[in-house]
Formats: C-alpha cells, structure tokens, sequence
C-alpha cells in the first residue's frame, strides 16, 4: 500500500515522501497514528502543486534573507554607554540592546535570539557579533561601544 507521511517515521521516512507498506502496517498504526494518509491520485497531486508553492515561497524567504545579510554585513553600529576609568561598563550591552540598535539602522525587526553574543559585551571596543539568520547565512555586524 502506498501511503504519503504526514510526519517523520523513524526507520521509515521524513515528511512528504511517498512510501509503499505493508497493509496491516498502514492501516493499523500509520493511518490512525496521524503519520500517513493514503496516497491517492487526487492527494498525490494536491502535495505536487504545494510543492511548487512552497519551493516558490523558500525561494522568496531566501532572497530575502541574503539582501538582509548584506545589509547586516555593510552595517556599524555605535553604541554610546557610561563607563569607568579602565573602560568597563556601568552596565552591560546584551543581544537585546544590539537587536534594538541594527533595528533602527536597517529598518528590519531582528530577534534578540538570532544575536550570537556569547555573554554580554562589558567594555568598550569594537567587536564582531554573528547575527545567525539562517543555518548557512550569519553576517556579522561591527559593534562599537563608546564612551558616552
């Protein structure tokens, strides 16, 4: 029986494949499970025509992100912030502050979690921080605290 997963099936296959089972296999645990449907002409095509919308819609949110690297990339951000006689930090620049600030330079809404700061930046300098927007795609911005 030919079945189409709805789900990863562990020694089976990932998420929209088309697998042939057995039977009893499809209909006693994948079907009432939620982890296949019965691949039928009609489904068959259905999933081949979302495929497109959804390679389209990938494609798109790629494009996207590579115009939004370049521009995270091309960026330097001031951060002006008090601080001491050997240069550190009343207080502390986070993912967060950094967010905030590429925010308002480049005009796009960047998460505080895609900020790769390891722990937060307690002297002045300039430093390199990872924005990671995709798995293949992490710019770096340049961060430079000042003294206010």
């Amino acid at each position: 029986m030919k079945v189409l997963l709805i789900r990863d099936v562990e020694n089976l296959g990932k998420a929209g494949e088309v697998k042939t089972v057995a039977d009893g296999y499809a209909r006693n645990f994948l079907i009432p499970k939620g982890m296949a449907i019965l691949a039928t002409e009609s489904v068959l095509r259905r999933i081949k025509s979302e495929r497109k919308v959804e390679a389209e819609r990938r494609r798109r949110a790629e494009e996207e992100m590579k115009s939004l690297a370049e521009a995270i990339s091309q960026t330097t951000l001031t951060i002006k912030a008090k601080a001491g006689e050997k240069n550190k930090l009343y207080g502390s620049i986070t993912r967060a502050d950094i967010a905030d600030a590429l925010e308002m330079k480049i005009g796009k809404k960047i998460d505080k979690r895609k900020v790769e700061l390891k722990e937060p930046i307690r002297e002045l300098g300039v430093y390199f921080v990872p924005i990671k927007l995709t798995a293949d795609l992490v710019p770096e911005v340049v961060v430079a605290v000042e003294r206010e």
